[in-house]
């Protein structure tokens, strides 16, 4: 009765398997779709933090604009999944799906108002 040993390579890519496999089937569409679009917010921060600190930060207060519009586009996003995920049902119990998303909406229109007020 040999036992072979796993390495934490394996043992590391047994748990992110099984970490994926247990979103993509436990995981509702409605959350999936926003958890894209989060890591789409998360990328583009990335990507313009990186653009301004190797190639330029000319005009400035167009990096801080955009940058700001990505992070709270994403805080607004990430209060929208919480607040539509079945799991929380106990803690959001007078506010509907509908109602989150028109939260959500229009916060990003305010959001995006002072946004283009800081462009100039």
């Amino acid at each position: 009765m040999a036992q072979t040993k796993q390495g934490p390579a394996s043992t590391g890519s047994t748990a992110l398997g099984s970490l994926w496999k247990a979103y993509s089937e436990q995981t509702p569409d409605r959350l999936k779709f926003i958890d894209a679009f989060l890591f789409f917010l998360m990328l583009s921060g990335v990507i313009q933090f990186a653009y301004c600190v190797l190639v330029t930060t000319y005009p400035y207060n167009a990096f801080l604009s955009g940058f700001a519009s990505t992070v709270g586009q994403f805080v607004l996003a990430a209060s929208l999944r919480s607040q539509v995920n079945p799991q929380n049902k106990d803690e959001f119990k007078e506010v509907s799906p509908e109602r989150a998303f028109a939260d959500f909406a229009l916060g990003s229109i305010v959001l995006h108002f002072f946004v283009y007020n800081f462009l100039g």
